[in-house]
This record gives structure tokens, sequence and C-alpha cells, in this order.
């Protein structure tokens, strides 16, 4: 295996690219679509050139992106077609039938569904536009912004968090009042229960 950090420089298409996730947060996507929308041609050729998409080439030589599913995912709904990457490992000499388990070991793959239930490798999705939204996600990713945990470099940490609240706060109040899910995920963030978790940052005040 070569770890390397090399970009790109030919632009490679977005529905060629192969998550290792299975779900995003779509609220986050529209934030990120919005974000976008906001700026001319010339700051969004900038910012494409800026925002490299990290991936792993495969056996099949397929790009296999390890992060920034939403902002693939954002790109491509706002009908971007290309996007520059950045390979951070080339797995072309790993056989077929091994190179999901190597990505598992290295933390490199979340096959995980939008109930947090582990699936089979096969369910991935194969494109970018077949992610799946996991409302919990995008709490726990707004959770991060407004200051309930810090922003850390664990892989999947989001969804660690993402998977903490889905076990306590019912589905139905995330996607009907966002905002009392965030105060109720805010205080959870700040629980005892919560301090296993990467970028708590507490206080844990349970008195």
């Amino acid at each position: 295996m070569v770890i390397k950090r090399e970009p790109v420089l030919e632009p490679v298409p977005i529905m060629s690219l192969r998550p290792t996730q299975m779900t995003v947060g779509m609220r986050e996507v529209k934030e990120k679509r919005k974000r976008w929308r906001e700026h001319d041609d010339k700051k969004r050729a900038k910012l494409l050139g800026r925002h490299q998409i990290p991936v792993v080439v495969g056996p099949d030589r397929m790009n296999y992106v390890i992060d920034h599913h939403h902002l693939a995912r954002a790109l491509h709904e706002e009908g971007e077609k290309d996007v520059l990457v950045s390979v951070i490992a080339d797995l072309t000499m790993v056989e077929p039938k091994a190179f999901w388990v190597v990505l598992d070991n290295h933390r490199w793959v979340y096959p995980y569904d939008e109930n947090g239930e582990r699936r089979p490798y096969k369910d991935l999705p194969k494109n970018i536009g077949k992610l799946v939204d996991d409302p919990f996600r995008s709490l726990a990713g707004e959770l991060r912004r407004v200051g309930g945990f810090a922003k850390d470099t664990t892989p999947f940490s989001e969804f660690l968090w993402a998977d903490f609240l889905r076990r306590r706060l019912p589905r139905k109040v995330v996607g009907k009042d966002f905002e009392k899910a965030i105060e109720k995920a805010l205080a959870l963030a700040k629980s005892k229960d919560a301090i296993y978790l990467p970028g708590w940052c507490g206080p844990a005040d349970d008195n």
C-alpha cells in the first residue's frame, strides 16, 4: 500500500466517485448548496481548486471518497460535473475481496445506515447521488457548529455523535422541530453520558 497525498490535476467526474459511507445529513448538504450559490463563477472556480476531495484508489482503479461526502453531494446537486481529488492512498495492488477490510482497518469506511445499523459493504451506495439522509447526522453537524463539541480528527466523529443523539432523542423531534432538538442535544452534549465522545468539552455538572 502506498500512502500519499497527491492532488490530481485532471478533473474527476463527481458521479464516478465511490462513497465509503451510506448517509449524509441532507440539512447540511442544503446549507452547503446555499453558500455555494452565494458565490460568483470566479469564486466558485477558486473554491473548487482549494477543496479537493480526499480519495483512496481501489483495485478497480475507482476513486473512493474518504471525506467531504457532503461537499461532493452539494456540488452534484448544484450541477457541478467535476472536482479535483487528493489521493491519500493507492490500494490498486490489494485483492478486491480484501479491499473493504483494509479500508475498515484504516477507519476509512463507515458502513452504517440511517438507523445506525451496520450493513454489508456491498450495500454501500455506488455513487454520491445515492447517499441517503440521516437527520441525526445533520443534528450532530449543527451541534458542533453551535459549540456542543469541538472539531476532532477522530474519523467519523460526527457520526459517533449522531448515534449518541439517536439513542436519546425521538426522530420526530429532529424532523419537526430542529431548534428544539438542538436545545436538547446541547444539554446532552454537556452531560457525563457524552464524556467518551471525541471533542467532548463539558462541563458535566449533573447536580
